[in-house]
């Protein structure tokens, strides 16, 4: 049907897809949704408007609706152990910002971890709505360890006293004590509030600690670790759901997305199972492998390595920016993306180092002999960078390797 409708968007959809099927996808925010995802998301769910929640609607005709939502919420509440969950959030940003909405005045104080160090645009950069609406004070690692300072966190929040602290990042490869900043926000009569979105898969499946039952709120999106359609939640205790439900609408959305709520609630089902859990068992298995091969190359790695699913690495011994080792590594099919390290002295535009994950290639169902061989492409990338032929030899390596493992393998048995 698209083929005959519009043959442009059509072969836009194909040229990607063959561009997912022959590249090495190292990008750890990024993942491919099973079919079943894909199916809902392109269900006729789309064609219907639901403002308001479950039972409760502005509009009629929402049976239906009211029963996906409904399994979404249940399924997302027993994942993470969960007294209230809001699906409704369009994705991550949106989802912060109902959070902040919910808590805060414009002008409050909120400690919240400095981008540069591994946090997040929404956790207070300057640039962001977050920066602009809120005050916000920043704490980040220390500089000989590379690792938060919870401790300095603390000093950090007796002097500020702000009313919400933001635990989270979206470039840190170390596991974060969530328990300890709700007790340091505790202590300073503070909101603690955890963005999850990269790890949260990881929580699901028990490799890193939940920030629930203590943590006040906490935002996820659902894309990422949890393989779903891309897309949030927010997640609370139940004494703040009232205030949760009114800030994302009607505070900052109108109607839900149902279609995408639909696909959560399948990622959520899929995320339940054993074979989920093995799946993240053996993308921290991947990144662990990766990252010590990495230091075999001579790669300078953010905190000596990774607790999860992403490594962070400074290229300055290499003697090219992040920038270009993205560019270079784009060209022959390894996908990575440019990231300011801790303390930068380049700016963010072309910064010093790159972040690499694995859920990606392990949902492709790589395991550690492949990180072996992509850690030793990533080097001879880097290193043959001038050289136009031997980076034609790479290439036919990474079209060779990724050729063996199919994007969509249930699609050949149809």
């Amino acid at each position: 049907m698209l083929e005959r409708v519009d043959p442009e968007i059509y072969n836009i959809i194909q040229k990607e897809i063959k561009r997912q099927q022959n590249v090495i996808e190292l990008i750890p925010s990024e993942n491919f949704a099973s079919l079943a995802v894909l199916q809902a998301l392109g269900s006729v769910l789309t064609n219907k408007y639901s403002e308001g929640y479950s039972h409760k609607r502005y509009y009629g005709g929402n049976e239906f609706i009211d029963e996906a939502e409904d399994l979404a919420i249940k399924r997302a509440k027993e994942l993470f152990n969960a007294e209230h969950v809001n699906v409704q959030p369009y994705s991550g940003s949106p989802a912060n910002i109902a959070v902040y909405f919910a808590f805060l005045n414009p002008g409050d104080k909120v400690l919240g971890m400095n981008l540069a160090h591994g946090g997040h645009l929404t956790h207070g950069h300057p640039i962001n709505f977050s920066g602009k609406i809120f005050n916000f004070v920043q704490y980040g690692l220390d500089e000989k360890t590379e690792v938060l300072d919870y401790e300095k966190i603390k000093e950090i929040a007796e002097k500020e006293k702000p009313k919400m602290i933001v635990s989270g990042a979206s470039a840190y490869p170390r596991e974060i004590n969530f328990k300890k900043i709700h007790e340091i926000a505790e202590s300073v009569n503070a909101i603690s509030f955890a963005d999850i979105s990269h790890i949260a898969g990881l929580i699901v499946a028990g490799i890193h600690p939940s920030p629930f039952p203590f943590t006040d709120v906490f935002t996820t999106t659902t894309h990422k670790t949890l393989r779903g359609p891309r897309g949030a939640m927010i997640l609370c205790k139940e004494k703040f759901a009232k205030d949760i439900d009114r800030a994302v609408f009607p505070g900052t959305q109108g109607g839900p997305h149902n279609h995408v709520n639909a696909a959560k609630a399948v990622a959520f089902k899929e995320a339940s199972s054993q074979e989920f859990k093995e799946y993240i068992k053996q993308v921290v298995k991947n990144a662990k492998t990766l990252a010590e091969e990495l230091k075999k190359y001579e790669f300078r790695l953010i905190s000596g390595g990774t607790d999860n699913h992403l490594i962070l690495i400074d290229l300055t011994n290499k003697n090219i920016s992040g920038k270009d080792a993205e560019k270079i590594l784009d060209s022959i099919g390894i996908t990575v993306n440019k990231n300011m390290i801790p303390f930068d002295k380049k700016s963010p535009f072309d910064p010093s180092g790159i972040r690499l994950g694995t859920p990606a290639m392990t949902t492709r169902g790589m395991k550690e002999e492949e990180m072996k061989i992509i850690a030793n492409l990533i080097s001879e990338t880097i290193k043959y960078k001038n050289d136009s032929l031997r980076l034609e030899e790479i290439k036919k390596q990474v079209l060779d390797l990724t050729s063996k493992f199919p994007l969509y393998p249930e699609l050949n048995k149809l």
